[in-house]
């Protein structure tokens, strides 16, 4: 799904061409006519996102002014370009200092208003994923920092919700990648106990004969080598939360330890001559059927059914296209920031190419495709040629791999190069069926639909596009069939 930009302007016709640019740039667009209709459009739930705000500041219920004002207020993060009809420098300072992100004059052209957008999305995007990064080390992580834009994950996060009211035992099941830990994050910020501690231990990465000791804590001198006092993972999270990650590879005898800790609320340190009381709550997750593993013994019954009180189950990404290009415009914005880099975007091919591959890594492999797409970029935006791996895995796109290098020894420092190919059907082929160069009529015809279309029927763009002459423009339509399409001065008409 693209953006959406919401636009308020009292101006009909400022309102249709702002709306006119916004859906020929790829964006989705949605108008009001004043300052209330664009606060109330703002904090609609039922609607979708808006992602950006472009806001008239003259207008006579509530003008722009006023609705940063409001935004603020009610801590609105959506990024704002405002427009002015008169250009005041005062205007326009106050407006920068109430939130606004840029400003444009009326009537504004469309690479200004282009470029604009781009850079609010961008400078948004790298907003939130600090306040994200933020919220996240203080323990705060909230809901509205997990992106949503289907009824699955919606459904997902209501779930979450409500399981942050109470301190009962949540299990997230999911496929690997696709956000366990954010949502168990979450689940703690929104609960009493956010900004306490709140522990991870990746099950499936503990040593088999440590596991004890790690969850649990062990005494000084309680096993061969245990020279210190090791106080374990559930001591450490002791008032704010455990989050158990993969728990379906616990071994058997550990569960049996953890099943009296969560029944009894302390637990039986290696080599202690008595229990400690803890106070945990306590997230467990996992990509594995459990019940399954209860079947064929390799996890306990009583502890399934402990752990399993609360179910919520996180949808894979490929359920959940909606969300692909808001997750790529976050990792963009923070890889961007990070490796020093200046990218305004991805192409809309790019876009399409990701919105359309699977994902069986899910939202990591996503987050790892940008990264490496990033690194790989010299441009100010990202294309398909950056994401070689995914195009190869995708309809329409054709990748070739360089060969492979020549023997230790042998090599010369080379540059990788891997070419990309897209089958654009607007793309012309200069062979004929025999391998023959198309006459320079065909290729002029060809031209000319395309751009007919391309520019829909408005003669005086479509000459100046192709380099011609208007009078030679009609006169070559009419050599080629196209009289039909020529309406006279009216064809320009917006």
């Amino acid at each position: 799904m693209t953006s959406t930009i919401l636009i308020a302007d009292d101006d009909p016709v400022q309102r249709r061409l702002l709306e006119a640019m916004a859906r020929r740039f790829g964006y989705n667009a949605e108008c009001v006519e004043g300052g209330e209709a664009a606060m109330a459009r703002l904090q609609a739930v039922d609607q979708p996102h808006i992602d950006l705000l472009i806001l008239d500041l003259v207008m006579p219920d509530l003008d722009g002014m006023g609705v940063l004002a409001r935004m603020r207020d009610g801590k609105i993060a959506t990024p704002v370009i405002v427009q002015t009809a008169h250009g005041s420098i005062e205007a326009v300072i106050s407006a920068m200092r109430a939130g606004a992100m840029d400003f444009v004059v009326k009537p504004v052209g469309a690479e200004r208003l282009q470029i604009s957008i781009k850079n609010a999305l961008r400078f948004g995007a790298l907003e939130g994923e600090i306040r994200r990064i933020g919220r996240k080390a203080t323990g705060n992580l909230t809901f509205r920092d997990i992106l949503s834009r289907g009824e699955e994950m919606a459904r997902a996060i209501r779930l979450g919700e409500r399981a942050a009211k109470s301190n009962i035992p949540v299990l997230i099941e999911g496929e690997s990648g696709v956000g366990k830990e954010l949502m168990a994050r979450a689940i703690q910020g929104a609960s009493d106990r956010r900004g306490k501690p709140f522990v991870t231990v990746n099950c499936g990465a503990l040593p088999q004969n440590l596991v004890e000791s790690i969850l649990f804590g062990h005494e000084k001198g309680a096993f061969t080598g245990a020279s210190d006092k090791h106080i374990g993972k559930f001591v450490e999270a002791s008032g704010g939360t455990l989050f158990l990650d993969e728990v379906g590879e616990l071994p058997l005898e550990t569960q049996v330890k953890l099943l009296r800790a969560l029944q009894e609320g302390e637990i039986d340190p290696v080599g202690a001559r008595k229990p400690v009381r803890v106070d945990v709550r306590l997230i467990s997750a996992t990509n594995q059927n459990l019940i399954e593993l209860v079947k064929q013994g390799r996890f306990r019954e009583d502890l399934y059914y402990r752990l399993n009180v609360f179910p919520i189950s996180i949808p894979p990404l490929r359920t959940r296209r909606a969300d692909i290009p808001d997750l790529a415009r976050r990792f963009l914005a923070r890889f961007s920031a990070e490796e020093g880099k200046r990218i305004r975007g991805l192409t809309a091919e790019a876009m399409s190419m990701l919105s359309t591959y699977d994902w069986p890594g899910n939202v990591r492999q996503l987050e790892n495709a940008l990264f490496r797409a990033v690194v790989l970029s010299d441009g100010d935006e990202l294309t398909v040629a950056e994401f070689p791996q995914i195009a190869a895995h995708v309809d329409g796109f054709d990748v070739r791999v360089p060969p492979a290098p020549p023997p230790v020894g042998q090599r010369e420092v080379q540059r990788e190069i891997v070419r990309v190919e897209m089958r654009d059907p607007n793309s012309l082929k200069l062979l004929d069926e025999n391998g023959d160069v198309h006459r320079l009529e065909w290729l002029e015809e060809k031209a000319i639909r395309f751009a007919l279309t391309h520019y829909r029927g408005q003669m005086s763009e479509m000459a100046r596009k192709l380099g011609i002459g208007r009078s030679t423009l009609y006169r070559k339509m009419k050599e080629y069939g196209l009289a039909e399409n020529i309406a006279g001065d009216g064809v320009d008409a917006a």
